[in-house]
């Protein structure tokens, strides 16, 4: 049953979401920028944030004060936003609540975004923040991809990518309300369509239009298309009134399917991404990330 104050939080959402699904492109970017800064100095006090230059997007290494040399573990962090939105101060966001709560250093990648650059323009930029960890020595044992939403779906398609590529995969894998069926097939978009507070399938449709149009059965768009054999570990999280819910359901029965370790967390009541929500049921998930991390690190 939703905590009290999720309860508040939801319908604040709910009387904001026809405004929220009325924004053009440019001022969703906004918005989630604005986002993006308030998380940033929740937790300032407790990071260092350094600029990554990357060739073709921003990047950003976001480290807990106490780590002031090169640790071992990195998280990396793909971001939300159907593709269209979230430059860098909203991808520092959610990086610096992660690596405060997680005691453990984020690298967060403000990929190319639709509909000025399309598919692959997304997966390929992750691939390119991943093999930049690599380059700085970390070990694909001690890389975790948390993503929320658009990213949640990117993390797997990046993991196809690496597959294909010949590349080590990661360790673990934390998707936040993921985005992995670009092609609608999931029922919870009819028996969740009052219920969600946050999208509506018209919204979602046109981010679809303008990341993957033509490629959205490819598993590096739609991830669940794809061969999950020999994947990393997986810990899932979904709002059980959210539209995307069947594509987070999807996922972790093809990892369960293919023999892989996953957990999938569906938390009744709540709605898309609740985990970067300032709501009691987010705090246990970050703890329940922070011990998934710790059992792949053991």
């Amino acid at each position: 049953m939703p905590s009290l104050i999720s309860v508040v939080v939801r319908e604040q959402i709910r009387l904001l979401k026809p405004l929220i699904n009325k924004l053009s492109i440019e001022t969703a970017r906004i918005f989630q920028d604005k986002l993006g800064e308030f998380e940033t100095r929740i937790v300032a006090s407790k990071i260092n944030v350094t600029p990554v230059e990357m060739q073709d997007f921003e990047a950003c290494m976001v480290c807990p004060k106490e780590h002031e040399k090169l640790d071992s573990r990195v998280i990396l962090y793909l971001h939300g936003g159907g593709y269209v939105a979230g430059n860098i101060k909203y991808a520092c966001g959610f990086a610096s609540i992660l690596a405060a709560t997680m005691d453990v250093n984020v690298f967060s990648a403000a990929y190319r975004l639709a509909p000025e650059y399309p598919f692959p323009a997304a997966v390929e930029d992750a691939f390119s923040a991943y093999t930049k960890l690599l380059e700085l020595g970390y070990a694909p044992e001690n890389i975790s991809l948390i993503g929320e939403s658009a990213g949640g779906g990117l993390i797997y398609s990046l993991c196809h990518f690496l597959k294909q590529k010949g590349f080590p995969l990661p360790s673990a894998l934390v998707g936040i309300s993921p985005w992995t069926d670009l092609t609608f097939g999931g029922r919870s978009y009819k028996f969740n369509k009052e219920k969600d507070p946050v999208l509506t399938e018209k919204a979602i449709r046109a981010y679809a239009r303008a990341y993957a149009r033509g490629h959205e059965r490819n598993p590096l768009v739609s991830p669940i298309f794809g061969d999950f054999n020999d994947f990393p570990p997986s810990l899932i999280f979904a709002g059980g009134d959210e539209l995307l819910l069947d594509d987070a359901k999807m996922l972790a029965e093809k990892l369960i399917q293919s023999d892989c370790k996953c957990e999938l967390i569906i938390e009744e009541g709540l709605w898309h991404v609740y985990v970067l929500y300032k709501i009691p049921e987010a705090n246990q998930a970050l703890e329940k990330i922070k011990s998934f991390l710790e059992l792949k690190r053991d």
